[in-house]
């Protein structure tokens, strides 16, 4: 009867304020100051504050700045498309501030790339600067304008991802509020409470619309609402609507038939979609391994070949390429791939939406009582540095003493000032004389040494384990607790049903809890039942506080959205009697099986798909890559040795023949191994960082939580698999180029 007052007091004063000002009584004698003032609520204001995204943040502030410095009208055909598109993500821009920056942004980048590539280089070292990367600028410039002009309609479309894959427990928060409150009202506020941004953010939306009285109803807030979703998510749509008409039937039980059938609707729409979705993927995938794994790879292969007999070619030109353009194009196509996801049933990072768990982002180490927090982005930044300071020794070492090098001749290890050695097989820097069309240049080139590639691979495990520890230790912690929630969830079916009798069978919920643990004794939903029985009988508490409270409470140790909805639904509906409580329980325990039904499914369906990229990432690609990288480093030392010795020979015969003169230009210096293979180790670095978030987005949908804790376990393995293959490869290929050598020599 509480509960009832309650909800009859709200409606009484919400209503009584609205009357008051269609009749214009607020001025009227006896209205309070607070009456008088016009209805707002900062609630959603406020929330979007704490929940927006920075990214986009800093994107509402560029293309507000640049619609004041350059003010362009966009295209009246897109400007609709736009402004929808804007809505949807809740940016406060304008479609001429996207279309203004959309051009300002590319002319700044390309001046910037200019001046510190071209300009500054030029006026410091006359001639010093390089017109590729001035091309590079004005080729990158135009390559994101159209990119840019897109971009709301890729926010838009990212987010209807993330709330898409919410909207199943949107429906289930909702029809399990309404089945013992009819009040759509107060059950779309619960299920904003207890879902995560932006599902979360658009259902404060809907409400915050009715306070600030854009709308004069919830029907016709949630009606335009819904209108963002009728290209795309035709379920969601009926699912509401069928909630709404529940409202309308006279009978209780047709009410509840409507409830039921809502969320029946919203499952068997998601499974089917899922299904054409996955039929669908196998295209796209294909493409997409081909052009970032398979054609870059052989690229590779033909690489050394080509840069030994193109002088042009310079490291740097395949840094561009693969380190830049390859994986802005491979990342590009795999958001494509996950923008076509239908619904599906995600999970949140409990950790945004419970701050007492945020502790648990930290590396934790007990200290007696207390625990000490490392933060995981001082380990990587400490990670990264001592890494990246020992792989880049060798450039350091040139630049601090350029005649320096050690040299392994038959005589053992022996300190070198020039740069060969006429008795040397293998070389720790390694620089050479450049050569081109057959001549000596002067200029030093390098480092093609054994040690100086052996110590490039330290710094692509800088990049490697830096970013890999910083997100595995952000987010190992966090998912632990999620996984124990989660097997939670998995039996918790049952026992809601087995506590639904029990309150069925007229025993009050302080008693009920602790018998459903003596029964399921052993299991995890025992041990939450009986710490809830504990908290009621030793320590005084009622049923509510037993469970929410934030120190003791049972959820302390099972944060779950789920579970802590179905412990709300029965707190409130036990206040109506054991009956409805029971009822209310017993419903919840089926929903709960008919979401993970459809989940496991969907999991089914995503295995062939998910396990063939997983094995790419782990083993594939860093072995493929590895293998290329050794054999580049046999081919780059064989080259360059016959490129001297040939040289060293016209130089002492005075009549070389023209034949001979051709042969020594075919050669050139070639790429340094020691660059070679940080442009390929980066580049297996960057494509496991991007299909790590492919296979989340496929298994998961937008999941942040388990797309950190996958980045960071795929990124360890990977790089320790391709450091592991490319050092034993390299060292082999390398044995092998110098017996060679040795015999070519001697002959």
């Amino acid at each position: 009867m509480a509960g009832e007052k309650d909800t009859l007091e709200e409606l009484r004063t919400k209503y009584e304020k609205r009357l008051r000002k269609s009749f214009r009584e607020e001025g009227v004698e006896g209205a309070s100051s607070e009456e008088a003032k016009p209805l707002t609520s900062r609630e959603y204001a406020e929330f979007k504050k704490e929940n927006m995204p920075h990214q986009l943040n800093f994107y509402e502030k560029l293309c507000n700045w640049s619609e004041k410095v350059l003010r362009i009208t966009p295209d009246k055909k897109k400007v609709a498309k736009l402004e929808e598109a804007i809505k949807i993500c809740h940016l406060e821009i304008t479609p001429g501030g996207v279309t203004s920056c959309s051009l300002l942004a590319p002319i700044v980048l390309a001046f910037s790339i200019i001046l510190v590539t071209y300009i500054i280089p030029s006026f410091l070292v006359p001639g010093s600067g390089s017109m590729f990367f001035v091309l590079f600028a004005i080729m990158a410039a135009l390559g994101i304008i159209i990119p840019l002009q897109k971009l709301p309609f890729f926010l838009a479309n990212n987010w209807r991802m993330k709330a898409s894959n919410q909207m199943v427990l949107c429906i289930f928060y909702i029809v399990t509020y309404m089945r013992h409150t009819s009040n759509l009202e107060r059950a779309l506020s619960f299920a904003a409470e207890h879902l995560a941004p932006p599902l979360s953010l658009d259902m404060k939306k809907v409400l915050w619309d009715i306070e600030s009285e854009k709308f004069d109803s919830l029907k016709e807030s949630l009606d335009d609402y819904l209108q963002t979703w009728r290209k795309y998510n035709m379920e969601f749509i009926e699912s509401l609507h069928l909630i709404e008409s529940s409202l309308y039937e006279t009978t209780e039980g047709r009410r509840l038939d409507a409830l039921d059938k809502s969320l029946g609707v919203i499952l068997e729409e998601t499974y089917e979609k899922m299904l054409h979705y996955a039929h669908n993927l196998k295209g796209p995938l294909t493409a997409l391994h081909m052009l970032g794994i398979i054609l870059p790879i052989l690229g590779l292969v033909i690489l050394p070949l080509l840069v030994s007999f193109m002088s042009e070619v310079k490291w740097y030109h395949l840094f561009m390429l693969y380190n830049i353009v390859l994986p802005v194009i491979v990342f590009y196509l795999a958001r494509n791939v996950l923008s076509t996801r239908p619904t599906g049933y995600g999970e949140s990072d409990i950790s945004e939406t419970n701050k007492e768990l945020r502790k648990y982002r930290n590396i934790l180490i007990p200290l007696g009582k207390e625990q000490l927090r490392i933060s995981p982005t001082l380990l990587a930044l400490i990670i990264f540095i001592i890494l990246f300071i020992i792989g880049a020794s060798p450039i350091i070492i040139h630049i601090a003493k350029p005649d320096f090098d050690l040299a392994m001749t038959d005589k053992g290890l022996t300190v070198i000032d020039t740069p060969t050695h006429p008795e040397a097989t293998y070389y720790f820097l390694g620089y050479r004389n450049e050569v081109k069309e057959g001549q000596e240049t002067g200029n030093l080139v390098g480092p093609f040494g054994l040690g100086a590639t052996i110590l490039s691979m330290v710094l692509v495990l800088a990049f490697g384990l830096g970013i890999g520890s910083y997100y595995h230790f952000r987010s190992r912690n966090v998912i632990k607790i999620r996984d124990q929630a989660k097997a939670l969830e998995k039996e918790f079916a049952s026992a809601l049903f087995q506590l639904g009798n029990r309150l069925g069978d007229g025993l009050p919920a302080e008693i009920a809890f602790g018998k459903v643990a003596q029964v399921m004794e052993g299991t995890l939903s025992a041990k939450f039942f009986e710490m809830v029985s504990i908290n009621i009988s030793k320590l005084g508490m009622s049923v509510e506080q037993a469970i929410f409270d934030e120190k003791r409470g049972a959820l302390v140790y099972y944060p779950s959205n789920l579970i802590e909805s179905s412990m709300k639904v029965l707190v409130e509906s036990s206040k109506k009697g054991p009956m409805v409580a029971s009822q209310a329980v017993i419903n919840i325990s089926e929903y709960i099986k008919q979401m993970h039904r459809v989940d496991e499914r969907l999991k089914d369906l995503m295995a062939d798909i998910v396990s063939s990229m997983k094995s790419q990432i782990m083993f594939l690609t860093p072995a493929i890559a590895g293998i290329v990288v050794g054999i580049t480093s046999m081919i780059t030392q064989i080259l360059g040795s016959l490129s001297l010795r040939l040289s060293e020979l016209s130089s002492q015969a005075e009549g070389a023949s023209v034949a001979g003169a051709g042969m020594m230009g075919m050669f050139g210096t070639g790429v340094p191994t020691y660059f070679f293979q940080i442009i390929v180790g980066l580049y297996v670095v960057q494509i496991t960082f991007i299909l790590s978030i492919l296979i989340n987005g496929i298994e998961n949908g937008s999941d942040k939580l388990s797309e950190r804790y996958i980045i960071g376990r795929n990124l360890l393995r990977a790089t320790i698999t391709y450091i592991g293959i490319t050092l034993v490869v390299t060292l082999l290929f390398t044995f092998i180029a110098g017996s060679i050598l040795t015999s070519f020599a001697a002959t």
